[in-house]
């Protein structure tokens, strides 16, 4: 029997253990082990599986380039799926909020989110699945540190970026974005790219945050900070389709065709959690805490709404998307709901769900995948030694 939902703390373990929730504590550290031993698991099985079959794909990369970067892309999806099934099974879910994304899911767009803890990507990863293509066609920019980490290998051959912090690096990292997107956004028929513009998570970032809007006269935010323009100026810059006489103008990424109309879409959304209590990729492995809703929140800009004349009329419109983040989660955790905007259809909540039908697959797709690469690598091993 589960105790008194009043003896628990708020993340759902207490700190001092009695008799009567010795049972359930038990149960909690069991199913983390069972959950991190799943996650372990599949991760031996689908990452060297993904790079495995990349390698074999390589002479249709030659042959049919775009062809091979679908492939790639369903497999990235595929592996994404997997992580959010994590949650799902914790019961880690999330309700949408605002407008429609999925009607310009074939659309190229920029993802402006706000950014919390660790958990937002895996929050993005679980309400990204339903949008069609998406993911497949989707570029993530992500902390430099994620690079050494058992996904990786996986971004780097998606061709996710992969930004360092800090004012020594700053310029430098922004060239090598520049570079980046004209090498690899068209080339591998990307659409969608998420970015998180406040450059670090709300705990580690408020206090300098306030300190410089008090210092240049800018509002006092608590539940964001004040976005960093440079990689958004980079972005737009780049792959914005200028016109020039009814025309694109020369420069932008690389291989705009005719086919492409460039950047069409901002898209801003703001993830809350409940009580303001952020979800880590800890907590959404071992599922060690209650089941939570994550909520989250989009708005819909077209590109001819962003001003990009002046690097000053940029910031301005990027901080008034971000005060007013700040009015939509104030008004969330006083009432648990988004109210609708001014200009934007009204807020209408949705469930996001997940196939399990699916989710068996991807699992079963999965350990199949890893046991026919271990039978191959040990038949080349027996033939060479």
């Amino acid at each position: 029997m589960l105790p008194p939902q009043e003896d628990r703390t708020e993340s759902g373990v207490r700190m001092v253990v009695t008799l009567e929730d010795a049972p359930w504590l038990g149960w909690v550290l069991v199913r983390a082990l069972l959950r991190f031993a799943l996650m372990v698991a599949n991760n031996v099985c689908a990452l060297p599986s993904y790079v495995f079959y990349v390698i074999v794909l390589q002479p249709l990369r030659v042959l049919d380039r775009q062809l091979f970067w679908y492939i790639e892309g369903l497999m990235y999806k595929w592996l994404i799926g997997i992580v959010a099934s994590w949650g799902w099974y914790a019961g880690y879910t999330v309700m949408e909020w605002g407008e429609d994304v999925k009607a310009i899911s074939r659309d190229e767009a920029v993802m402006l989110v706000n950014h919390q803890a660790t958990g937002d990507v895996c929050t993005l990863m679980m309400c990204l699945q339903d949008k069609g293509l998406v993911i497949v066609q989707m570029m993530w920019l992500m902390d430099h540190i994620f690079k050494y980490t058992n996904f990786g290998i996986v971004s780097l051959i998606h061709g996710d970026f992969f930004i360092r912090q800090g004012k020594s690096h700053r310029d430098q990292q922004l060239l090598l974005l520049k570079k980046h997107l004209e090498n690899n956004y068209r080339s591998r028929d990307r659409k969608w790219i998420v970015l998180f513009p406040e450059g670090g998570f709300l705990r580690k970032r408020r206090e300098t945050s306030q300190a410089f809007a008090k210092k240049n006269n800018l509002p006092f935010l608590t539940h964001v900070t004040l976005p960093r323009i440079g990689a958004t100026k980079i972005i737009l810059g780049t792959l914005v389709a200028r016109q020039e006489n009814g025309a694109p103008a020369e420069g932008g990424a690389k291989e705009l065709d005719s086919k492409s109309k460039g950047l069409q879409w901002v898209i801003d959304t703001t993830i809350a959690y409940p009580k303001a209590e952020p979800l880590d990729i800890q907590t959404w492995i071992l599922g060690y805490r209650k089941p939570t809703v994550t909520h989250v929140h989009y708005r819909i800009f077209p590109i001819k709404d962003v001003p990009l004349e002046t690097d000053d009329d940029l910031a301005d419109w990027l901080y008034q998307r971000f005060i007013e983040k700040e009015d939509l989660l104030s008004h969330f955790y006083k009432t648990g709901a988004f109210p609708p905007l001014e200009g934007h259809r009204e807020a209408v909540s949705r469930e996001m769900t997940l196939s399990n039908v699916t989710l068996f697959f991807l699992h079963s797709f999965t350990f199949l995948s890893g046991y026919m690469w271990y039978n191959i690598m040990q038949y080349f091993y027996r033939c060479l030694f």
